[in-house]
């Protein structure tokens, strides 16, 4: 007979492999980005922490208290950037930003351009010894 098991149970063993978990993170922020769920997106992180080896070993890691990193991972509100840096490098990932898929960008594209110098060359005294 074949053994059944919960959606948690499937997500924690899935999850324990860094590279998957990386990648059920990245979807999750990806997610978060068009919906804003933030509660959905802290929740991927959760299960990520929970297959890693749960919030007391990542708080040790990142020096963190677990009950301070289990109320930032339960809050209604998006966590400090600096904090989220602290999560996602400790679960062996980093926070990038990418192009969006259907958009290119360039430097005209922003108001602020860096200056072009009119000087074309820069005369430099050289000593003779």
């Amino acid at each position: 007979m074949k053994k059944l098991r919960t959606l948690q149970e499937f997500l924690r063993e899935r999850l324990a492999n860094k590279e998957k978990a990386i990648g059920y993170l990245d979807v999750s922020l990806e997610e978060y980005q068009i919906d804003r769920d933030t509660s959905f997106f802290l929740q991927g992180i959760r299960n990520v922490i929970e297959a890693q080896g749960g919030v007391v070993e990542l708080a040790k890691q990142i020096q963190v208290d677990a009950e301070t990193l289990s109320e930032v991972l339960s809050s209604k509100n998006t966590p400090q950037l600096d904090t989220l840096i602290n999560i996602i490098t400790a679960l062996g990932g980093r926070l990038s930003i990418v192009p969006l898929e259907d958009e290119e960008s360039s430097i005209e594209d922003y108001p602020v351009a860096p200056s072009k110098s009119t000087v074309s060359e820069i005369e430099v005294p050289t000593e003779s010894r």
